[in-house]
């Protein structure tokens, strides 16, 4: 057993496994948003692949106003979200952060980020979505999908159950930075808009020390 787990309350239940995700709009995004696009429109006139090189550029290290208050922003989402996870010694990291320009008809198939401990995007242009007319009914253009980690845990879906879902899906507005645990599977929908969907995701990779691993009784 390692020296933190979870305590039953006084009825004997135990929340086992969560999935602790953040959501929220970050204060001066209207004034970053403008510069951080004018930025990344500069970087991609250089490099058409910016969106798939993604390791080529460090749009966080940059020496750069906007780039430098994302990065100020995305530390402090980080620290908010470890706290609330119950760390309580201080945690080292890296940032890794590139530009997404995704243009009409563009995706991210299912995928997680290896060797990162938490991941995210922040929203800087989501266009309108089309209604889907001559589409399926079910589509579900510019949103965002997660997926739960428990494999085919909804086969013992049963109504009422919160935990029960297999897929949570959202649709991101400009403003907004997500972040989660770097495991979670995610897949980004088609844009359909004739503007493109720019956002900045991002990778928060420890600085690894032995202080970090739990003690094994």
């Amino acid at each position: 057993m390692t020296e933190s787990h979870p305590e039953p309350d006084g009825d004997g239940f135990t929340q086992l496994w969560p999935t602790l995700f953040l959501r929220r709009r970050l204060p001066g995004r209207e004034a970053a948003n403008e510069a951080l696009l004018a930025l990344i429109e500069d970087l991609e006139s250089r490099n058409r692949d910016l969106t798939t090189d993604y390791r080529e550029t460090n749009l966080l290290a940059l020496e750069h106003a906007a780039a430098g208050w994302l990065k100020d922003c995305v530390n402090k989402t980080a620290i908010d979200y470890l706290k609330r996870v119950g760390l309580a010694y201080p945690v080292n990291w890296s940032l890794q952060g590139w530009a997404n320009v995704n243009r009409r008809g563009d995706y991210h198939d299912p995928h997680n980020h290896p060797h990162a401990y938490l991941s995210g995007t922040y929203y800087l242009s989501v266009p309108k979505q089309p209604e889907a007319q001559e589409a399926r009914k079910d589509l579900r253009p510019g949103a965002i999908s997660f997926y739960d980690p428990r494999g085919a845990v909804n086969m013992s879906a049963i109504k009422d159950d919160p935990q029960i879902e297999a897929e949570y899906t959202l649709r991101p507005e400009a403003g907004e930075i997500l972040l989660w645990p770097a495991f979670l599977f995610h897949f980004v929908h088609p844009n359909l808009s004739d503007e493109p969907r720019v956002s900045v995701s991002f990778n928060l990779v420890l600085k690894w020390s032995d202080a970090y691993l739990p003690r094994q009784d």
